[in-house]
């Protein structure tokens, strides 16, 4: 089976544009410019490719929330082709990466860190059965109901 996995690590092109589809699924859209530097002949090249990241429901809201141009994230995700038309009518193929997880980069930077509530089917610890019996250590962990961070 083919894994379809990228992760990058890049600078916001622009800020996030949160949309939302007609039964109200968010859903944001913004680019990263992913720059590489090497050497020929001694001497350095620069060359900096530019994707295009789709990011759906809560995680799409945390971007837009957080994110804006010039901040350098992480993203890991799968790439996604799709066909459009210009407006000059030519067909055109772009390829897009479907974000899974979202982040920014701490090379450069700190970040705090801000727990966003639990919506309903979004999993967390109701959705999660409680814990019981021994751990492999023997001892019973602790159990308050609220999803480890």
């Amino acid at each position: 089976m083919a894994d379809n996995t990228i992760t990058l690590v890049g600078n916001l092109t622009r800020d996030p544009e949160i949309r939302f589809t007609a039964t109200g699924r968010a859903v944001a859209s913004f680019a990263i410019a992913v720059g590489r530097r090497y050497q020929v002949n001694g001497e350095w090249q620069e060359q900096t490719s530019y994707f295009n990241i789709t990011a759906w429901g809560q995680l799409g809201e945390n971007a837009a929330a957080t994110f804006t141009k010039g901040t350098r994230v992480v993203v890991t995700g799968r790439l996604e082709q799709r066909e459009y038309t210009t407006r000059e009518g030519e067909k055109r193929t772009a390829i897009d990466v479907i974000a899974d997880e979202l982040g920014p980069s701490l090379r450069w930077a700190t970040a705090t860190v801000v727990r966003t509530p639990k919506q309903d089917g979004q999993g967390g610890a109701a959705a999660r059965p409680a814990a019981t019996g021994p751990n492999p250590g023997g001892e019973t962990p602790p159990f308050n109901g609220e999803e480890p961070f």
